[in-house]
């Protein structure tokens, strides 16, 4: 045996550290989208208005990358010893419910509010496709997304479908090992056997990150060995080759070097490390824990709408960029709050507690069918 066991499944604390790593890739990701990814007066480009800023803000999408290095840890953390349906149960009564209401506040104010031109994306799709982005699949049905950031979302639940897999075989250490070692294996073949479906599966460009993740919380549960270091050195060499794709496809408008995202994706993993040995349990800042509970209604709302904020107060005050991009985040900041305060807090255990009973009742027939 490599490990005991898997046991029931008991809740886990939340780690704090994890949760600024939240906040630091959301602040990441919304001062790339709101600084550098589009055109803030819808003709001059990005290097005009931020002629400094613009040179280091642009490797703010990198954020994603630390988004699913710390979602395999966290998925691999919170499913042990779950049952499939309570796995899925937690997924869904976690993701939906402020994803349903961030897409209609972001609807309501791209109409009350339209923008055109510099803009990665512009208008909305017609009603029947506002209700397909409801299932998050829109991606696969080939419906534009209400928001392009939605994109990850879909990366995330080929993900969580995946460890599905480990979770209704029962989750154990050797068996969420022989996923990592499948999985990246699969993730590193697929590109070359042009298999539209094994490529959509197994995410090629971005499986590295959430086996990297995995396998340091099993570096976090049982301990350091030289296997668990050999999956993350394998992760993190694949992540390096697939980065340079990603850094290729970024066009600002001016030079963007290679290298400064070489260095930060492996200090991310140099710092997810860390927290896998534990350097920082310390860390209980209940403050983090909050920002970490918004980062994902503010991931939701923070690009259309704060777009439509800057181009609207830039128009109005003309004031500078800077100012304009940092009121946009404190308002989205605001909205995310409130969404995880009134939406999430009351709905996820409503929602959670009503798909239990779904599923208890499916099982009720068969457990009575066994007495008869």
């Amino acid at each position: 045996m490599l490990a005991p066991p898997s046991v029931p499944w008991v809740s886990t604390p939340r780690l704090a550290a994890l949760d600024g790593l939240r906040l630091l890739a959301a602040v990441a990701v919304a001062v790339f989208h709101l600084g550098v990814g589009w055109r803030i007066d819808g003709v001059r480009p990005p290097a005009y208005f931020l002629p400094t800023a613009s040179h280091w803000a642009i490797y703010g999408f990198l954020g994603v990358e630390l988004f699913f290095l710390i979602s395999g840890f966290v998925i691999c953390m919170s499913a042990w010893g779950r049952t499939l349906g309570g796995y899925f149960v937690s997924r869904a009564s976690r993701l939906y419910p402020a994803y349903w209401v961030c897409i209609a506040i972001t609807v309501t104010v791209l109409v009350a509010l339209p923008i055109s031109g510099g803009v990665p994306v512009e208008g909305l799709p017609d009603l029947p496709g506002i209700a397909v982005n409801l299932t998050m699949l829109q991606q696969p049905l080939g419906v534009a997304s209400v928001d392009t950031v939605y994109w990850t979302l879909f990366v995330e639940l080929r993900f969580y479908l995946l460890f599905a897999i480990v979770v209704w075989a029962g989750t154990t250490y050797r068996r969420v090992v022989l996923f990592c070692a499948v999985w990246l294996t699969v993730a590193v073949l697929a590109p070359a056997w042009k298999l539209p479906f094994v490529e959509l599966v197994a995410v090629p460009e971005y499986a590295s990150y959430f086996v990297a993740g995995m396998a340091m919380y099993l570096i976090y549960r049982f301990g350091p060995t030289p296997l668990l270091y050999g999956v993350v050195g394998m992760a993190w060499l694949v992540s390096m080759s697939r980065l340079g794709r990603r850094l290729a496809d970024v066009h600002p408008g001016f030079e963007v070097p290679s290298w400064p995202g070489y260095l930060l994706v492996t200090l991310c993993f140099v710092v997810m490390l860390a927290i896998a040995h534990h350097r920082a349990d310390l860390i209980q800042w209940r403050g983090l824990t909050v920002a970490g509970a918004l980062t994902y209604p503010f991931y939701l709302l923070h690009q259309r709408i704060g777009y439509t904020l800057i181009r609207t107060a830039h128009n109005l005050t003309h004031a500078p960029p800077w100012v304009l991009i940092t009121g946009a985040m404190l308002v989205v900041g605001g909205l995310a709050w409130l969404v995880h305060r009134y939406i999430e807090r009351p709905l996820t255990p409503l929602l959670r507690g009503s798909l239990n009973r779904g599923i208890a009742a499916t099982r009720a027939p068969a457990l009575s069918a066994g007495r008869q």
